[in-house]
C-alpha cells in the first residue's frame, strides 16, 4: 500500500475555515491546521507562506459567496434603479448574516480590515467594480444625473456607511434588525430619487 498522500491547498483552507470558525483567529495557527491535516507545518508552508496568507485565503473564499450573489444582482437584465436597490439591499444583508452566522469568521475580516490587508483592498474594488457597473448603466441613459461615476458612488457610500461598512454592521449587532432594514429601505429610496433627480 502507498503513503498518505498529501493534502491539496484546498483541503488545507478548508481545514483552516473550520479552525477560524470554531476556534477564531487566535487559536488557529499553521501548527494547527497541520496536525489535522496530518502533515508537517513544512507542508503547509509549501501552499501558504505564512499564518496571514493562510488567513487571507480564508477571509478571500469567505467573500467569493457574497461577490457571486451580488454579481447576479449587477447582471441582471432590470432597470438600473431597481438593481441599485435591490443590489445595496443584498450587499447589507448579506454582511449582517455573515456576521450573525460567523462571528469568528467575520472577526478576522475586521481584523484584515484594520490592517488594511491587500485581500480586503481586493474585495472592496470587487464591490465597487459591481456598484458602479449599474451606476455606469443608468448613466448610460440619463437616468442617474451626475457629472461622473465617481460622485454617485461616493454619494452612495456616504450615504449608506452605517449599513454596509463591516465595522459600522458590526457596531449594530444588537440593534433591532426589522428597524434597521426599514431605515435602509427609506433611506436608499430617498438616496436613489436623488440620483435621478441630479440633485447629487
Amino acid at each position: 500500500m502507498g503513503g498518505k498522500s498529501e493534502p491539496t491547498g484546498a483541503r488545507l483552507l478548508d481545514i483552516a475555515t473550520d479552525h477560524v470558525r470554531k476556534h477564531g483567529l487566535e487559536r488557529t495557527s499553521v501548527v494547527s491546521v497541520a496536525r489535522e491535516a496530518q502533515v508537517s507545518h513544512a507542508a503547509v508552508y509549501r501552499y501558504f507562506a505564512s499564518k496571514d496568507a493562510l488567513i487571507d485565503a480564508v477571509t478571500a473564499d469567505w467573500h467569493k459567496a457574497v461577490e457571486t450573489q451580488l454579481a447576479v444582482v449587477a447582471d441582471a437584465p432590470d432597470p438600473a434603479d431597481d438593481k441599485l436597490e435591490r443590489l445595496m439591499l443584498l450587499l447589507a444583508r448579506l454582511y449582517r448574516e455573515r456576521l450573525d452566522q460567523e462571528p469568528n469568521l467575520y472577526a478576522a475580516w475586521l481584523s484584515a480590515i484594520g490592517e488594511n490587508r491587500a485581500v480586503v483592498r481586493k474585495h472592496r474594488r470587487r464591490i465597487r467594480s459591481l456598484i458602479e457597473r449599474v451606476v455606469d448603466e443608468g448613466r448610460s441613459i440619463e437616468l442617474f444625473r451626475a457629472r461622473s461615476n465617481e460622485r454617485l458612488i461616493a454619494f452612495l457610500g456616504d450615504a449608506l456607511h452605517r449599513f454596509i461598512d463591516p465595522a459600522a454592521i458590526a457596531s449594530d449587532r444588537d440593534a433591532n434588525r426589522l428597524e434597521l432594514d426599514q431605515r435602509l429601505a427609506r433611506l436608499l429610496r430617498v438616496v436613489i430619487r436623488a440620483m435621478v433627480a441630479g440633485s447629487v
